[in-house]
């Protein structure tokens, strides 16, 4: 993952701020939109790219309850928990799916 920079946000307010990764596009910021957003202390949270030919990407996160950054943290921490499952998941099917291939195989050599 690129760097992040925390951008803005109003000082008085911790659960209120901007922050910018670096060298990070839609992929990051859509999936990582979609795992905050349903967090019932998050008021408002979105991303832009701010232009085609920068590679930066700003995410906002808006709460009247809980800090900013520590909503980004456990989202990151949420993300990855479910790549993690995805990648298992997956190879548990192709490990299935080649044994399966595999049984078929040897029985049609039996015929």
């Amino acid at each position: 993952m690129g760097a992040l920079a925390e951008v803005a946000g109003d000082e008085s307010n911790e659960g209120s701020r901007t922050f910018v990764f670096q060298d990070e596009g839609h992929t990051l910021g859509n999936s990582l939109k979609t795992i905050v957003t349903r967090y019932p202390d998050v008021d408002f949270c979105g991303y832009t790219i701010p232009h085609p030919a920068e590679n930066k990407l700003h995410f906002r996160i808006q709460s009247n309850q809980s800090r900013a950054i520590d909503i980004l943290k456990r989202g990151l921490e949420d993300l990855e928990k479910l790549c993690d499952h995805t990648i298992i998941t997956f190879e548990a099917e192709i490990k299935a799916f080649n044994d399966k291939d595999k049984i078929q195989i040897s029985l049609s050599k039996k015929e």
